[in-house]
Parts: structure tokens; sequence; C-alpha cells
């Protein structure tokens, strides 16, 4: 779920001082390339033109202004494409949305249409408004009163989106779901004391409590388990200086946004909805700048939770289309965020009003140490050669109400890219009602529950492997019977199949046959004349465990798959669609690959689903100490020999490095 971390004020609570970098001074240099994010005076300039031409009135909201990205064709131009931006606004007296392009260059509208039957995501006014409401409510003040909390100013009251149920008195209307906890002072963490049952459903548009669910109440945990410095008592005393130093500075380089390492080029991309973009990478070999991907972004991702009662069945927030990845992304800080010689990439985006504000120190960009790259010690002469390895990190990290989660690329210097989300904070807590038994989770302090619950993330990875010509290629191992062919039993080979159509290349892993997938060019070939590729390496497949007709599993189809492979399209960007937000499901890949589409030989985007199986245990709280899930892309005869042979020893340990 999503809650903003500035906008948590209660009547007796004061909020946490505003950031005040979010007003840092605008940078008025217009962008180098077409697909930089778009400026303060482009996101102003596509606000106006909206409003000068489609004003909706007192209710208009902007949900989203970014860059509208120019078609691969376009950036192949010699001529540079207009800026272009994408504008999603909506009128919330009568919840109509509508989307379009605007050319900022020309100062133009190239498209304006009304789309029915969606919502926005959750704005920052929103996660703001839905505690006010909720406090304000006399229905809601009743309940807690019922609980003996007669003064609201301390009950922290956490938005969620609200999915589809077909509840009647729902339809039609932009909601979110609350539920809450009471803190024991200002400071307090709130989560080690659950108000169990009570759930306000909030109209947003309105401003108003549609409804109060009260599925009955549990006694309120009243221990506190804080986490903050300010709260210990005592820390650590032998802990040494760990110091981390470049005298010579960074060995990347960075011109606007573009990155040069090693011999990676690639541009860093942020965006309100997916946060952190990787556009253009590419890899020098012997003087060829070869394409290895066009895009990378985090597309969607659901945290679907187990209990099915007490309103917690609702809990399976989208929380990149429904909050946006960006929105909530930190400012991040050297020496806690990030550590040695760092190189920083502002966030701009638009508000709910159009104007643009910004997230200073979004992404962040810098290189690590990474053990040993390779070695090998010769047995018969003893001569030993060891190369360290290192890597460049580009992370950015959001804080989703209780949840942060890191995205972090690594590119290494043996052509292999990796990428992680880093998951911590607080887990999401709940009382016991008398006589329940944790049967859907586990207790992490006494009287605190934490439900079973998974994080699956979908990557949409635009590959352009030697070019946009693909194939996508599944690689199975199979043991042979034994027999004349395998006498000994010890046999087992390689069985591939071309992914030829989208219905039939929506696949999963097989653990009993090592199963993998090759993205190959349709033209290029290596030295043993081979066609080119990169491996997807799966590192953390998840089943499904929610049935195939809950709301959730229609919602969030990707999650049942870990590969997915669709022909390019521009607009399929988002895994469960555009507008997720209380859909009804079958959007995104469900919809597109109905129409089983070619995909040998073609422009391809493969969809990855991976994730994280939370079985919560007391050591997640009260701060959940991080953990990941990720991929990792493989060069699979993109290079002839190992690439890494050219990194020099290490100029601090030549002796052990070269026998």
């Amino acid at each position: 779920m999503a809650t903003d971390r500035r906008a948590i004020g209660h009547a007796s609570v004061p909020p946490p001082p505003p950031l005040p970098s979010r007003h840092r001074t605008e940078d008025a240099a217009m962008p180098r390339h077409p697909l930089d994010p778009l400026t303060p005076d482009e996101i102003r300039q596509a606000a106006a033109l909206v409003r000068a031409a489609h004003d909706l009135g007192a209710g208009m909201m902007f949900e989203t202004i970014s860059l509208a990205e120019p078609s691969k064709a376009e950036l192949r131009a010699d001529t540079p494409p207009p800026r272009r931006a994408f504008v999603c606004a909506f009128d919330r007296r009568d919840g109509r949305v509508f989307e379009g392009v605007v050319d900022v260059t020309a100062g133009a509208i190239l498209s304006w249409r009304h789309i029915p039957g969606v919502r926005p995501r959750i704005l920052f006014d929103d996660i703001e408004l839905v505690g006010r409401v909720a406090r304000a409510d006399p229905g809601f003040q009743a309940a807690l009163a019922r609980r003996g909390i007669p003064d609201i100013g301390l009950v922290q009251v956490d938005p969620w989106s609200a999915g589809n149920y077909g509840l009647p008195d729902e339809e039609g209307r932009r909601l979110s779901h609350t539920f809450c906890w009471l803190r024991t002072s200002p400071d307090d963490n709130a989560y080690a004391h659950p108000i169990e049952g009570l759930c306000a459903v909030i109209d947003l548009d309105r401003a108003a409590v549609l409804r109060i669910d009260d599925h009955g109440d549990a006694p309120i945990p009243m221990r506190d388990s804080n986490y903050a410095a300010a709260f210990r008592t005592s820390f650590r005393d032998d802990i040494r200086p760990l110091e981390i130093i470049q005298p010579d500075g960074p060995s990347f380089t960075v011109e606007g946004q573009q990155v040069r390492w090693q011999k990676w080029r690639f541009r860093v991309g942020f965006n309100a909805r997916e946060g952190l973009v990787l556009h253009d990478l590419a890899y020098e070999d012997q003087g060829r700048l070869r394409p290895v991907m066009h895009r990378g972004a985090l597309s969607e991702m659901v945290v679907p939770y187990a209990h099915p009662g007490g309103g917690h069945f609702r809990k399976n927030a989208f929380d990149v289309g429904e909050y946006g990845i960006g929105v909530l992304a930190n400012s991040l800080t050297l020496g806690c965020d990030c550590l040695g010689a760092i190189h920083y990439f502002d966030g701009w985006l638009a508000d709910s009003k159009g104007d643009p504000y910004c997230i200073p120190n979004a992404i962040c960009l810098h290189e690590e140490d990474h053990g040993i790259l390779w070695k090998h010690t010769d047995l018969h002469t003893g001569k030993v050669e060891v190369r360290r390895a290192r890597r460049l990190v580009l992370s950015s990290i959001s804080t989703i109400g209780n949840y942060e989660y890191g995205s972090f690329w690594y590119l290494h210097q043996d052509g292999s890219i990796h990428f992680e989300i880093k998951a911590t904070g607080i887990m999401n807590t709940a009382g016991l009602k008398p006589g329940e038994q944790p049967r859907y989770g586990t207790m992490v302090a006494p009287g605190v529950y934490a439900h079973l619950h998974q994080h699956v993330f979908n990557m949409r990875l635009d590959m352009d492997v030697d070019g946009e010509a693909n194939r996508v290629v599944e690689v199975d191992t199979i043991g042979l019977p034994m027999g004349p062919e395998n006498p000994h039993g010890n046999a087992f080979v390689l069985r591939e199949t071309v992914l030829e159509r989208e219905q039939k290349a929506q696949r999963n892993v097989d653990f009993h046959k090592m199963r993998g997938w090759r993205v190959e060019s349709a033209t290029a070939r290596n030295g043993m004349g081979s066609p080119t590729a990169y491996r997807l390496v799966v590192q953390n497949p998840l089943p499904t465990f929610s049935a195939p007709e809950a709301s959730v599993t229609k919602r969030a189809a990707f999650m049942t798959r870990q590969l997915w492979v669709t022909a390019f399209d521009a607009e399929e960007m988002f895994a469960a669609g555009r507008y997720p937000n209380q859909s009804s499901g079958g959007d995104g890949l469900p919809a597109w690959t109905a129409a089983d589409r070619p995909l040998v030989d073609a422009d391809l985007v493969l969809w990855h689903s991976f994730g994280l199986h939370h079985v919560p245990r007391p050591e997640d709280f009260p701060v959940q100490p991080v953990i990941t899930a990720g991929f990792a892309l493989h060069p699979e005869g993109f290079f002839d020999e190992n690439p890494a042979l050219d990194v020099p020893p290490s100029r601090s340990a030549k002796s052990c490095c070269v026998g």
C-alpha cells in the first residue's frame, strides 16, 4: 500500500517537516536529447496548453504530465523529433478521465480524448485527504470510541487502493480503502499498535466517507516497538570506519542524462509512474557500439495478502500503476543511501495542478567493488592471474507507505546486467481478535500479526540485441533415457524451442528442466557462426497462490507467468494496463497477447515477473532488514570470448594479481 511520508498529519500529531528540496531552483537548460525527461518549463507549458484548450473547471486535476517518448524511427532520423508530453487529467466532480499528447516544441495539442470507465491513480492530494476525512466522520469517531480511543489525534489512517469487488455502492466511484493504527506519541511506530477491524471507505472525489466497515474489534497491542535512533539507549561500539575513496574520481562520465562507463553506454530516464528508466543500453565492442536493450523499467507490481477476512482481503495494491514509484521516490543522501563518488540525477514531476516540482537526488549513480571478476592458478606453473571486479550501480528508492523499495541496476565488466529490488521498511500489521489463531501469518510481537504476502514485480524489457530483429528461444535441459546412446545414464542435452507467437510465449520456469530463455539476434553472428544473444537468468520466480477467479488474479494476470513476450507496440507499456486502479481485470498483457502476433525475427518486448514470497518473522519487526529479488541478463554468444580479459590487474596488488 502507499501513503505519502510527508502527509501523515493528524490532529495532534505534528506532520514531518516538508522536504525543502522539492522547491529546488529550476534548471532552465533545454533537454539535450529526445529521451531526456521533461523540463520544468515543458511541464508548465503542457499544462497551460491543455487548460487553454480543454479546461475542465474547478475539479480539474492532472494525474500525469510526462515525456511522450519518440518512436524508434524518430530516434534514428537525422532531424531531432519534436518534444512531446503525455498528459492525463480528470475532473473529480464527475470522474471523467482524459488523456492526450502535447507538442511542446510547436505549442500544439496533437490529441485529446475521453477514456470512459477508468480511474486515475491515487495522488498526493488524495493521500492527505483520506486521513482528514476519516477522522472527521462521526461514524468513524464512534467506532474508535467503542475501542476505547476517545482522542483521535494519535490515530494513523493509511490509504489503500480499493480494488474491485463488485460492491454496488462502490460502482462508478474513485475510492480509497483504509486501515488504522494508534501512536502512543507523535514519533511512535504506529504499526506496533494495530486498530483491528476498522476500515473506512473514502470517496476521494467527493471527499466523504462512503461507508464504515467495522469487522469487530480486538485488543490493541500497547507495547512500543520503535526503531529510530532517538529511541535506542545503546549502539554497537566495535564498528571501525570503512572508507570508500576514489582519489582520482569515478570511472564514469555523465553528460546530461547520458552515462559512459567502461564499455557501457546508456541514458537515464525518470517519470512519475515507473520511476527509474534505462534507455539505449549498448556495449562498445572493438570500436562498434552494439545495442542490447532499448528500454528497461519496472512495469508493474502487486502485493497480494493471504488473509481472507476483516477487510484484509482488499490488500493487493498495485504500487506502480495505482500510486507511482516515481512520485514516491526519496531524495537520496550521501553516506546513507549511497556511498562513494556519487553523481545524482534530479527528478522533475508535475503536481495535480500541473505545476512542476523537484525530487532532488532521486537517482544515484556510483561504482563499487564487486569481489573477484575472474581468477585462475596454473596448477603446473603456480602462476596466478586474478582481476578485481567493479560494477556500476544506478539506484532509486521509493517509500510506498510502510514499505521501501529500492530499484538497483547493476552493469558489469563482463557484459552482464543485473536488476535487483531491495525491500525494507515496516511490515503491514494487524491485530488478533479474541480466540483467533494466526493461521494466515506470523506473530511478530505480542498481539501483533503480520500476514503472509507476496511482492510480485513485472519488468518490461524492450530488447534490441544487435538490432531490433530478435527472437526468443526457450532452452530446456533434458536427461536422456538409458539405452545404447546413453549406456551409463549420465547424458543430458539441450532442447531448444523458438517461441513463435504470443500465445505460445506465456511461459513458466521448470526446475526439472532448468528452463531458461535466450534473446537472439536475427542478423548478427558470433565467431562460431551462432546468433548473438542475451539470456534471461531467472533468479526469483514466484508461483501464484490466489485462485484464478480471484479479483487480484484477474487484475494482475501478469503474475501468473514468469515470462510473457509481445511484439513491440509503443502503446503497450504497463503489464496490468494503463489504468489498473479499481479495474475489473483483463487489461494489459492478457488483452494484447490475444492477438497472438508473430514473434520471429521481430521487434520484441520481454515481460518478466519475479518477486518475494514473504513469510514474516519476528526479525522483520519493528523495521525489516533488506530482502532482495531480481534477475540477470547474461551475454550468451554475444561475444566471442570473455569480454573482461582486458580489465587491468589491480594497481594496489599487482604481485598477487599477475603470476
